[in-house]
């Protein structure tokens, strides 16, 4: 069982600053123990890190920054668990496919029709925008990944889209659609 006293200090070790002095008098088994727990329901530890994160006593000081440098790189960054509002990584996969062989198609093209070149690099440079955020997509849904890695993704993402696009799940396509023509 959790002592609410370790369990305090994990979270007042976790938030403190990074580099900021880490009391030595706390590097306990039950206060690592407690800041492992804290940790991994605040997914700053995957669960396959607690095997060598808060473990080794002699660790205790850099365990304690690391976990504090994540916790300060992803206070703001959503929850591993956003992800699943996305496609599956293997559709997203597919996507990103398109994505280069179009972005090739268009390559071939600006060398074939020079007097277009500016009108190329434009589509290329939507194109290549376009790729970073479905391998974005891909790096969040990518579940062999440890959860701060995904997290680090959602944040990307969320940034890229904006708050009111990414929390409506409104990506964009994977390739400009608009420089697509129709045939009538």
């Amino acid at each position: 069982m959790l002592g609410i006293a370790e369990m305090i200090m994990a979270v007042a070790l976790l938030t403190d600053a990074p580099y900021s002095p880490v009391p030595e008098e706390q590097n306990t088994e039950s206060v690592r123990f407690c800041l492992q727990q804290v940790a991994l329901a605040w997914e700053l530890l995957d669960p396959r890190e607690v095997r060598y994160v808060g473990v080794r006593p002699e660790d205790f000081r850099s365990d304690v920054n690391l976990l504090r440098r994540r916790h300060a790189d992803l206070k703001d960054a959503p929850s591993a668990f956003d992800s699943q509002r996305f496609p599956e990584r293997t559709v997203v996969n597919d996507f990103l496919a398109f994505n280069r062989a179009y972005r090739q198609h268009m390559d071939i093209q600006q060398t074939m029709y020079p007097s277009r070149f500016w009108w190329y690099r434009t589509v290329i440079q939507e194109t290549d925008h376009l790729y970073q955020i479905w391998d974005t997509v891909r790096d969040a849904r990518c579940e062999y990944y440890y959860v701060t890695v995904r997290r680090q993704a959602l944040k990307r993402l969320r940034d890229t889209l904006g708050e009111k696009q990414y929390y409506e799940g409104a990506l964009p396509p994977y390739v400009p659609l608009w420089r697509f023509q129709s045939i009538d």
